[in-house]
This record gives C-alpha cells, structure tokens and sequence, in this order.
C-alpha cells in the first residue's frame, strides 16, 4: 500500500470529520468513494479510532441527544436512524434508551406547542400520529395526550 495514498486519504477523513462527525461505516463508505483500495480505507479507519477521531459510542449518545433536544424525536426514531447509519443494534438500542417519564415530559411538551385543543377525537387522532411519527411508542404517545388534555384542563 503506497504511502502518500495513505496520508492522503487520513488527511482528507479528518477533514470531513471536522465538518460532520460520522460512524465508522458511513467514513468507510465514504473513504471506499474516494480511495477505491479497501486496504487504504482500513488502515485509515484503524488509525482514526485508535486516536479518537472516530468513535461511534460518542457518536450515537450525542447524535441522541441532539435529536431528542433540538428535534424531539423519541427512542424508536431515534434507535431506527442510528441503525441507518450503520452502527450496531445494541448501541443504537443503548444510546436511544431514555427514561419513559422524561420522554413522556417531552412528548407534552412537544403538545402543547401544537394549536388546537385535544377535547375532539379527531385532534386527539392527529396528536397521537404526530407523536408516533417522531418516534414516540403508541402507548407512550397516548399516554402523553392524556396528561397533555389533564394539564389544559387544569390550567
């Protein structure tokens, strides 16, 4: 394995690490578009997290966080992207895993952001497919209507 094709292709995976962090199989795929040679690819890959620079347990707890602060998505949304992104099934499971009572605090909050009163059943349809499609289990997604109309009625 030439050598200069080696530092080459570190020197352009940890530039594409700085602009977005990724897993070890998406940098792999994107190491095999670039630098065709699989023995290229992984010695840079070895390398990589033998310094730290790819690390997919790092990635799949911050990647949670994000999509569980900025965008809402709850464990089943969350576990099904990271396992898109190549990362095992247990860590995704471990990373998207969340307390059910926080996860019910969000998803009300989530409600109360939304117009509309939940007192119609159609409301209530919408509220429970909105929920479930950001990742919310049925059950839990019920369960936070519920407290969700309990909390307007008590204000």
């Amino acid at each position: 394995m030439p050598e200069r094709e080696r530092q080459a292709a570190l020197v352009a995976a940890v530039r594409a690490l700085r602009r977005r962090e990724r897993t070890v199989a998406e940098m792999h795929s994107w190491l095999i578009e670039r630098y065709a040679e699989e023995g290229v690819v992984d010695d840079v890959i070895s390398e990589l997290i033998a310094v730290g620079e790819l690390d997919d347990d790092r990635f799949a707890h911050a990647f949670a966080a994000d999509k569980r602060e900025l965008s809402g998505w709850g464990s089943e949304r969350i576990e099904a992207a990271l396992n898109e992104r190549g990362l095992e099934r247990s860590l995704a499971e471990s990373a998207s895993s969340e307390d059910p009572e926080d996860q019910l605090e969000r998803a009300v909050g989530l409600l109360a952001t939304r117009p509309g009163a939940l007192e119609e059943e159609a409301e209530r349809a919408r509220a429970l497919a909105f929920l479930t499609r950001r990742g919310y289990d049925y059950e839990l997604a019920y369960d936070a209507i519920l407290r969700a109309r309990r909390e307007a009625t008590a204000a």
